[in-house]
C-alpha cells in the first residue's frame, strides 16, 4: 500500500491531494499554524519587548509554553523540505532534481533578502538583513542539490553526523569583529556583523540545518511506491519513540547535546521548564530530538486521518511559502493599527532592529490572552486565502512558476 491520499469535496477538490502524502501536509500545516503564534507574540505581547520568553528568572509557565511549542516549526519545515526533495526526485532524474533544488534554493535566499525582509521590518532602505529559516531552507537546498549525487548511505551518515556531532563545536568561537567570525557564524554560531551599509544577523547557521535536511531527504525513502503502509507506520512510531526517549535520557545525563545544562529550580514546574529549555540558535542535538521525535510519532498516528478539520489544515500544508509570506505581512499590518490605537506612530512599526529590540516600542504591547486572540483571527483570515491559492495551483499546473511559491 502506498502513502495515503483522499477524495475531498469542494472547496478542497479531489485533485488537490493526488500523489501527495496527506499526513506530511497535515503536519506541515499544523506547524504553520503554530508558527503564526510565535510571530504574533513578537508583534503584540508587551513582555516580548522586555525579556526572552524562555528566561526562567522572568518568564511564566504559560509564556514559556507559548514560546516552546513553536520550537517544532523550523525543524519540521527543514526536515520535510528534504522529504519533499526525495519525492520530487522520484519523478525526476538526479540531474533534474539537483537543478531544481539549486534554483529553488537561490530563489528562497532572494525572497529572504527582499520580500520577506520588508514584511518583517517595513523598511524600504533594508538596513538589516536577518538570515533565518528561509535562508536556512534555501542554503540547505543548494547543499542538497550537490549531495543528491552521493550514495544514499553517505547522505544518511553525513546527516546523522551533522545533527549528532555539531555540538562538539560549541567551545569554538571566532574573534568578534573579524571575517572569520562571520564565516564561522555561517557554519555554526549565531552572530551579528557589519557588511558595508548592511547589518547582517545570521540566526540560522547552516551545519545543523543542513544535517536536518539531509536526514529529511533520506526519510523520504519510507514513502516510496510499494512500501507497505503498516510497516511504514511501525517504523515511524519506533523512530519517533527512540528519538524522544533519547532526548529524555541524554538531557537527564546533562553532559552533552546542548550548550546549556538544566538545573533544579525553586519548584517542580520550573525544574521541568529548565529541563525542556534547549537551544535553538543553533539547534542543539537535544532541541532536534525533542522536536523531530514527536513529529515522527505524529506522522505515524495520522497517516489515515480524514476529518474536515484535518483536510483544511492539510490544505495549508500544501502552500507553505504562500502562507509564510502572507502571514508576516498580515501580522505586521494589524500591528500598525494596534500601535496607532495605543498612542504610537506608524513610524514606530518601521524597524532597523528586530521588532522586540526596537526602542520606540517600549511600553507597547498587550496581555498574553490578546496574543492568542489575534493569533486565532490571523489563522482564520489565512484559511480562505490559502484554500483559494491551493485550488489555483491545482488548476494551473502548467504555470511552472507556481512551484516556487
Amino acid at each position: 500500500m502506498t502513502a495515503n491520499t483522499t477524495t475531498l469535496s469542494s472547496p478542497l477538490t479531489a485533485s488537490s491531494f493526488t500523489s501527495r502524502v496527506q499526513s506530511i501536509d497535515l503536519l506541515r500545516g499544523l506547524v504553520m499554524i503554530i508558527m503564526a503564534l510565535d510571530h504574533v507574540r513578537d508583534y503584540f505581547h508587551a513582555d516580548a519587548f522586555l525579556y526572552n520568553p524562555v528566561d526562567l528568572e522572568k518568564t511564566s509557565a504559560a509564556l514559556f509554553a507559548t514560546r516552546w511549542i513553536t520550537h517544532f516549526c523550523a525543524p519540521v519545515f527543514v526536515f520535510l523540505a528534504g522529504t519533499s526533495a526525495w519525492m520530487v526526485g522520484g519523478r525526476k532524474g538526479k540531474g533534474e532534481l539537483s537543478m531544481f533544488l539549486l534554483k529553488r534554493g537561490l530563489w528562497l535566499i532572494v525572497l529572504e533578502f527582499t520580500i520577506i525582509n520588508f514584511a518583517w521590518f517595513a523598511n524600504i532602505e533594508f538596513p538589516l538583513m536577518v538570515l533565518t529559516v528561509i535562508w536556512a531552507l534555501g542554503l540547505g537546498m543548494i547543499l542538497l542539490a550537490a549531495a543528491v549525487h552521493l550514495p544514499y548511505r553517505f547522505i544518511l551518515v553525513l546527516g546523522i553526523a551533522l545533527v549528532a556531532g555539531h555540538n562538539l563545536l560549541d567551545p569554538i568561537h571566532a574573534q568578534p569583529g573579524t571575517m572569520g567570525a562571520a564565516g564561522w557564524a555561517l557554519l555554526h554560531e549565531q552572530y551579528v556583523f557589519q557588511l558595508g551599509y548592511f547589518v547582517v544577523f545570521i540566526g540560522y547557521p547552516i551545519l545543523p540545518w543542513a544535517g536536518v535536511m539531509f536526514l529529511g531527504y533520506c526519510f523520504g525513502a519510507l514513502y516510496k511506491p510499494g512500501v507497505d503502509a503498516n510497516q511504514r507506520r511501525k517504523k515511524l512510531l519506533t523512530m519517533g519513540i527512540v528519538l524522544t526517549a533519547s532526548f529524555i535520557l541524554i538531557r537527564f545525563i546533562n553532559v552533552y547535546g546542548d550548550p546549556f545544562r538544566w538545573t533544579v529550580q525553586n519548584d517542580g514546574v520550573f525544574t521541568l521548564l529548565s529541563f525542556m529549555n534547549v537551544a535553538k540558535y543553533p539547534p542543539s542535538l537535544l532541541y532536534l530530538l525533542a522536536t523531530l521525535g514527536p513529529a515522527l510519532i505524529f506522522l505515524a498516528l495520522t497517516e489515515n486521518i480524514n476529518g474536515k478539520i484535518s483536510r483544511y489544515i492539510t490544505a495549508l500544508g500544501r502552500v507553505p511559502m504562500f502562507y509564510y509570506i502572507i502571514h508576516i505581512y498580515l501580522i505586521h499590518f494589524i500591528a500598525l493599527f494596534a500601535a496607532l490605537a495605543t498612542g504610537f506612530d506608524l513610524s514606530d512599526m518601521v524597524f532597523n532592529t528586530w521588532v522586540t529590540d526596537s526602542p520606540n516600542l517600549r511600553g507597547y504591547g498587550f496581555s498574553l490572552w490578546v496574543v492568542y486572540l489575534v493569533w486565532i483571527v490571523i489563522v482564520l483570515v489565512l484559511f480562505p486565502l490559502c484554500l483559494w491559492y491551493d485550488r489555483y495551483k491545482t488548476n494551473h499546473r502548467e504555470k511552472w512558476w507556481l512551484s516556487y511559491l
